[in-house]
Order: C-alpha cells, then structure tokens, then sequence
C-alpha cells in the first residue's frame, strides 16, 4: 500500500493549484466551524462566570431574566426599584452572610453607572470565585469617587485624577448631564471579562448626591445644589435596583428565597443565577442552532467542491488510470488511490483551518474582549471542537469516494482504451 500514498501524493501535488484551492475552501469551512463553536463556549462562559458565589439576585418582583439581566449584565432596564429599609431587612436576615446592593439608570459616555457600597469591592466574585483587584488607585471612599472598570479607562483613555460627569439615564438627551457634580476617577480595575469591565462603579451616596436636585428625571428649577452642598446632606439611599446576596449555607437558599417571596412590605422576587442563566441559553438556543446550520452548510458546499473538481478532472486522467490498470492496478486500488488523494485534501485543509482559527484568536482576542467583552480563550480543542474536526475529516473522505465510484466504474468498462 506505500505505493498508493506515495502515487497519491505526487498526483495531488501535480495538481497542486487546484487542490490547493479546494484546500483552502474547506480550511475556511473548518475555520468557520471551529470559530462558531469556540465563540459559542466562550461566550457561554463569560455569561456563566459574570457572577459567581452569589446565591441570588433580589429586586421588585418582575421576570426572573429580566432582574438576571439587568442587575447582572446591564441589559435592558428595571421595571421598579426595591426601598433601602427592605434591602436592609434583607441584610439583617438571620441566613444571610453579606449583601450588595445596586443602584442602575444613569451611564457615563454609553458605559453603565453602578452605584454600589463599598462590599462590592470585597464580596463580588466572578469566574471560579475570583476577587475584584484594582490595576491602579485605590477603593471608592468619598462621596464623588468613582472606579473604572478596565474597558472603560482602555476605551476612553482615561487615568487616575481624571474627572467624569456622568448622564441620566443613557444619556442621549441633552440636558442630563449632571455637570455640577462631576466625579474623580481613584481606580481603574483589572480586567475580568465580564460586565464589570465596561462599568463605571460609585458609592450609593454618589447616586443620591447627583439627584437630590432631581425629580422625576428632570432636575428641579430653582433647586439647584452645588456638590459640596449635595455633600453634606443625608444621602442614604431611598431605593436601590437590586441586592446580591450571599447566604451563609448554601441549603438555606430556598428558605430565603421562599421569606423574600412572602415579604409583606411590598412585592419582591429572589433569583436563582443559574437558574436564570439556563432559562437564557434555552432563550437563545435558536440562535445558536442557526449559526451552527449555516457553518455547516458551509462545509458541505466545500465537499461539494471537492467532489466536483475530482470528477471533472477524472475525464483528463482516464489515460493515466488505463495506464495504472496497464501495470497492474486493480479497479479497487484505483478507488482507493482517489479516496487517498481526497482525505489528503481533506486533512490538510482541516489541519490550515484549525491553525487558522488559533492564529485568529491569538491576534484577536484583546481587540474583541476590548470591543465587545468576549474573552476568547487560547486553549486545546475542547471534545467538542474535536467532534467538529473529526466531522470535517470523516465528510471529506466520504466525499472523496464519490469520484473513486467513478474512477472505479471508468476503469472497468474502459480497459486500456480510455474514450476521449
């Protein structure tokens, strides 16, 4: 059988031209499926590690994605707040370790404003349980400090000292600046892949001190307040978004979900993470079988090229196979010739696509995590990349046998006087 490889080489490699072209269609397939299916994985876990040690998500009852959502990745925007006397009674419940209270609505520059205190520093995790860290600065500590997430200050070039006036609201109607009461920038946080980074975090007191004018989403006339003056008012918080919540086992979660539901004082709603996180993969399956169908047919028009060029060029060589059949050649081993000369193909345009496809992260990858917030990891094929290349191998010579049919067919009614 040496002969047959070393024969199919040299015949693929007289043909290099056209076979390279075809090569290339079935590395771009293989690039195609690999970067759908790594995309779809990773951005899987982005969303799974964007909060991670937190028991649930409290807020005013709504729909268990939509608290998800908006609390978490800061999507989409909040039916109604929950008060700060019932995230406080949330706090002191027996079962309850530590909480995090969150206030949304205004954004600096497109970027989300998070009001918060200062255990989100200490408590957040992300990922498998790691911790905030600051890159450079220090923790929020005064009333109009704020903490930049690491795409925030990557994206719009700022630096420790820096001053920010944040927006009600998203900020595109004009007007709703708070411009009298800008912040100071005292840390920038390490990146983690996750909706923290696209973040601009402040104190709670900060959010009440830039509305206390406010009223109704419009500041009050005649009732302006200077920041030092804003400053030295009471600025607890009347209503907050959201509290993340840790619990200090984690068997009590269902207890304490059960209270929150049963709370008297108004109506509330605690979310499980993970269970919100399933409800929105099955959310957006659809989207994902979608992309997956279109990378495969992508793949199988690739085949289809391959088996095209090779039955268009058996015409050509049906000398050349008579000649084969002249030396010696069985009918079969013509087929199994082609068959080699197909999966040689096959497996060398699988092979450029995964390198192709590596090559593509490597180079890629901090301009997409700075760009959209997806962190794509550089790692070995995971099974399920594996079963993706397996699938391109296996495809390509099956497709390959098509032509070797013919070629075994030709060769048995030709002899050796091929028809031209």
């Amino acid at each position: 059988m040496s002969w047959l490889w070393s024969l199919a080489i040299r015949s693929a490699w007289n043909r290099r031209f056209v076979l390279m072209l075809v090569a290339m269609t079935i590395a771009l397939s293989t690039f195609l499926l690999l970067s759908i299916e790594r995309i779809r994985s990773d951005v899987q876990d982005n969303f799974s590690q964007s909060v991670s040690g937190t028991d649930l998500i409290v807020g005013a009852r709504t729909g268990s994605l939509q608290l998800l959502l908006y609390s978490v990745f800061r999507i989409g925007g909040a039916t109604n707040n929950m008060s700060w006397a019932s995230a406080q009674a949330l706090a002191s419940h027996p079962d309850v370790a530590w909480t995090i209270p969150i206030s949304l609505g205004d954004s600096h520059r497109s970027f989300p404003v998070v009001a918060t205190s200062p255990a989100y520093l200490d408590k957040f995790r992300y990922g498998s349980g790691q911790a905030l860290a600051l890159q450079e600065g220090a923790p929020f500590r005064a009333v109009y400090d704020a903490v930049l997430g690491a795409q925030v200050a990557q994206r719009l070039g700022y630096k420790l000292g820096d001053k920010v006036v944040l927006s009600h609201g998203d900020g595109l109607m004009p007007g709703n600046d708070h411009a009298d009461k800008p912040f100071s920038i005292v840390g920038i946080l390490e990146p983690t892949g996750t909706p923290v980074d696209r973040s601009v975090h402040i104190l709670l007191e900060g959010m009440q001190a830039i509305h206390i004018d406010w009223m109704a989403g419009a500041p009050l006339p005649g009732r302006a307040m200077s920041a030092d003056a804003a400053g030295r008012e009471d600025l607890t918080p009347t209503s907050v978004t959201a509290v993340l919540v840790g619990l200090k086992g984690r068997a009590r979660v269902f207890s304490v979900q059960r209270w929150i539901a049963q709370y008297s004082k108004e109506p509330l709603m605690g979310v499980l993470p993970g269970v919100a996180l399933d409800e929105l993969w099955v959310l957006i399956g659809a989207g994902e079988r979608a992309l997956l169908i279109m990378s495969v047919l992508v793949a199988i028009v690739s085949l289809a090229g391959l088996v095209a060029t090779t039955l268009a060029g058996l015409n050509e060589r049906r000398r050349e196979l008579s000649v084969l059949r002249a030396l010696g050649a069985s009918p079969r081993k013509i087929m199994a010739l082609l068959a080699i000369e197909g999966g040689l193909v096959t497996a060398c345009g699988v092979v450029l696509g995964a390198l192709l496809c590596a090559a593509a992260i490597a180079g890629l990858r901090g301009w997409i995590q700075l760009r959209f917030g997806i962190t794509l990891s550089l790692r070995a094929p995971s099974p399920a990349e594996w079963t993706v290349l397996a699938a391109a191998l296996a495809g390509g010579w099956l497709a390959s046998l098509v032509p070797g049919l013919r070629a075994y067919n030709m060769s048995l009614s030709d002899g050796l006087t091929p028809k031209v």
